[in-house]
Order: structure tokens, then C-alpha cells, then sequence
């Protein structure tokens, strides 16, 4: 589009929750970003640690584990019982975004939900199996609920009053992403008129990060000695990515009908395409594709674009191939920084918390350091890399790829 719809269904982003391991709500989390403050460390959450063999010690996995979600108080002792760490996450993450879009006035039948990510809760089952292993009789019929996706969206609807619709959906690592361009459509269609799209936490067990090691993917014990050094997007001695919990909620609504006196910004274009691969293959085609198709539906030159929030991973490939499709695309003027290097990879969530640290340094007129970023794997791009800085950003591109082929991009354009 080349100006704001006419037909009423312009769409704003109007509140924004996160948690993560870096900081709990967005006063925090912007302040930890600014100052460049990770968590990185030795993972020790229950059902991260692969039981030891005989007489070896225990394999630990790099990652950033966040502090038990603060909940609101009036959420009942039963509820958070039952709740998993992923469910934890979503209602404090939801809480904050729907009371910053004033979602209390709201029509409940005109608000929709959509959660990105699958299979998010795997610790969890993976500690209930073992705990039933030798008693399979004692399991709490909740399981019957909590092994399926939309448990959360059962969850989520149950603690606010959303009854428009709600479902999950599921593109690997560019699920926050992808769940924010669903929103937006869902209210430019006519759907709903706010949509809340939330990147759920992916609660990983040492099963699935033994498979993301075994593939090369998640970062090896090279940096065991230094696990701060250890997550390093687009720097030359990248070593594979770094987990790091997170949850991000993006609340997004008509033009003419929000609350909030003033929007983060203004959807301006979106893009979405496969790759046709099964396998974690970072395609150029098909990256480029998606950035070239937010900025058709925006209407805007490339060189309209002030910042660039990558995906990057610090995946070994991936990370060149990123770089590669934002040049083609144009973009090699755009001021860029690797949220992932404070924040770590949040997996499906991370589209969405990027989103949200998009649009909060937007509003900060500053852009945050890249960590680790020692030797850049291209010295044209003007990287933000040792301390934060001042920079107005008007228009914003952010960026998710996903396993499987994904890959997604969105415009943003300050209010």
C-alpha cells in the first residue's frame, strides 16, 4: 500500500508485553537492551540436563534461563499450578501488552488471539513422562489438555476475555513473526478488530537440545569457558545459535478505533514465502523474497528503510545468507543490530520479541549494541556493535527465518 487504507482498517500496534531472560516487562527489557545486559550462563532448569552416563558428568547446554514470570496477583493459586512455565510466561507476557492497549474496553466478541509456535511445552512432558515412567495410572487427566498447542490459547482465553477467535500457529523459528502478520490481517480483513499475537516461550528439554547440537545448529562447547562470548551473530567466529527464554505479546488493532493516544506505529507491509526444503537451509531466494514483498505491500523504496532487526542466529551459514539478501534487496545503508546477541534465540518467540524491541527503540530513538561483534562478516554494513546509539527510526524492517524453509518479513512505520 502507498499511504494508510482509506477503508477504516489501517493497523497500529497499540501495546506490547515481553518477558525474557534479559528483563520482565518493557521498562526493563529496553533498559537491559540499551545497556547491552545478557544472562548467558550454563542452563540448569529441571529436564535441561541429560541424565549423566555412568561415570561421566552431566551434559550442560549454553542458554539464557529467565526468572519465574511475575504473575499478576490476581491470578489464583490454582491456575498458576497448573500452569506450565510456557503458560507463565503468555500471562504475564498478555497482561502487560493488554493493559497498555486499554483491552478492558474492548468488545470481547471483536478480539482475537493468535499464539505463535508448536510444540512449545517439551520440558514439561518430557519431566511429566518421567515422573509416570513407573506409574503411568497416576497421570493428571490435565495431560489429556497440556500436549496440545492450543492449551495456551485455552489458557489465555480463559484469564482475559478474548471471544472472537483464537488459534496457534506454527513456522518454527519466524512463529512470532508469522503470528503478528496473522494478527494484522485478521484485523485489516475484517476479522477482529484488535488481534493480540503472542511468540509463546519454547520450554526446550535436553532431548531437543541434544538434536539442535547433533545438527550443528545450537552452539557448541567452544565457548564453555566463556559462555558470555558465547552467543555472536554476523561476527566471524560464530559457533551456531544460543537459547535464550523469552515471550512476547504484540497487540494490534484498527487505526480508527484504538484507545491507546499513541501507537508504537503503523503496519506497512508484510511478506511471507517456502523455500520447498525440509532441512535448516537459509535460502537467498527465498529471504529476499520477503523483504522485496514488505516493501511492495508498503509502497517504499528500499532506501526509505532507516534499521534493519535481523534474524541472526550466529548460525554459521545463516548468517551470510542473511546478509547476502539484504544486500541484494537494497539495504546495505540500513542501521542493523542482532537483538539475539543480548537476548539469545528465543526460538518461537523470537520474531515477536524482536517486534517488540523494534518498536521500543523506535520510540527510544536509540538503537542497541551488538554483542560479540569483534569481526563483522561484512565491514559495508553500518553496524551498531560496542555501546548503544542515537538513531531516529521512521521505517523498520524486521526479519524471521524457520526451519523447514520459512521465511517472513515485516514493515513497521513510526505513528
Amino acid at each position: 500500500m502507498t499511504s494508510p487504507r482509506s477503508d477504516g482498517r489501517d493497523v497500529v500496534v497499540t501495546g506490547l508485553g515481553v518477558t525474557t531472560a534479559v528483563g520482565q516487562g518493557k521498562d526493563d527489557f529496553v533498559a537491559a537492551l540499551l545497556d547491552g545486559r545478557h544472562a548467558f550462563g550454563f542452563m540448569r532448569r529441571p529436564g535441561r540436563l541429560p541424565p549423566a552416563p555412568a561415570g561421566d558428568g552431566a551434559v550442560a547446554f549454553l542458554g539464557a534461563e529467565m526468572e519465574e514470570p511475575g504473575l499478576p496477583g490476581s491470578i489464583a493459586a490454582r491456575t498458576v499450578r497448573t500452569a506450565s512455565l510456557s503458560a507463565r510466561a503468555a500471562l504475564t507476557t498478555v497482561h502487560e501488552a493488554w493493559h497498555e492497549a486499554g483491552l478492558d474496553e474492548a468488545d470481547p466478541s471483536r478480539i482475537g488471539l493468535v499464539v505463535g509456535g508448536s510444540n512449545v511445552q517439551q520440558r514439561e512432558l518430557t519431566l511429566l513422562h518421567a515422573r509416570h515412567a513407573d506409574r503411568p495410572e497416576f497421570l493428571r487427566p490435565t495431560y489429556g489438555m497440556g500436549f496440545m498447542d492450543s492449551d495456551l490459547c485455552g489458557f489465555l482465553t480463559e484469564q482475559f476475555p478474548i471471544r472472537g477467535f483464537a488459534h496457534t500457529l506454527g513456522g518454527a523459528s519466524a512463529s512470532g513473526l508469522l503470528a503478528v502478520l496473522q494478527a494484522v490481517r485478521a484485523v485489516q480483513y475484517g476479522e477482529a478488530d484488535v488481534c493480540i499475537a503472542v511468540g509463546a516461550l519454547m520450554d526446550l528439554s535436553y532431548w531437543e537440545c541434544l538434536a539442535f547440537r547433533a545438527m550443528g545448529a545450537m552452539g557448541s562447547h567452544r565457548w564453555a569457558g566463556d559462555p558470555a562470548a558465547a552467543c555472536r551473530p554476523f561476527d566471524r567466529d560464530h559457533d551456531g545459535f544460543v537459547f535464550g527464554e523469552a515471550c512476547a505479546a504484540v497487540v494490534v488493532e484498527r487505526a480508527d478505533g484504538h484507545r491507546q493516544p499513541a501507537p508504537y506505529a503503523r503496519f506497512r507491509g508484510g511478506g511471507r514465502a517456502m523455500d520447498g526444503t525440509r532441512n535448516p537451509h537459509p535460502s537467498v531466494e527465498g529471504e529476499t523474497a520477503v523483504i522485496q514483498a514488505a516493501l511492495r505491500e508498503a509502497g517504499l523504496p528500499a532506501s526509505a528503510v532507516d534499521y534493519v532487526n535481523p534474524h541472526g542466529t550466529g548460525s554459521p551459514t545463516g548468517d551470510a545468507v542473511e546478509l547476502r539478501a539484504l544486500e541484494r534487496c537494497g539495504l546495505t545503508h540500513a542501521r542493523i543490530n542482532a537483538t539475539k546477541s543480548i537476548t539469545g534465540h528465543g526460538l518461537t518467540a523470537a520474531g515477536a520479541v524482536e517486534i517488540v524491541a523494534t518498536l521500543l527503540q523506535m520510540r527510544e530513538g536509540k538503537l542497541h549494541p551488538t554483542r560479540n561483534l569483534v569481526d563483522p562478516l561484512d565491514e559495508r554494513f553500518p553496524w551498531v556493535r560496542e555501546k548503544a546509539e542515537d538513531c531516529a527510526v521512521r521505517t523498520a524492517v524486521s526479519l524471521s527465518m524457520g526451519f523447514g524453509g520459512v521465511s517472513a518479513a515485516i514493515c513497521l512505520e513510526k505513528c
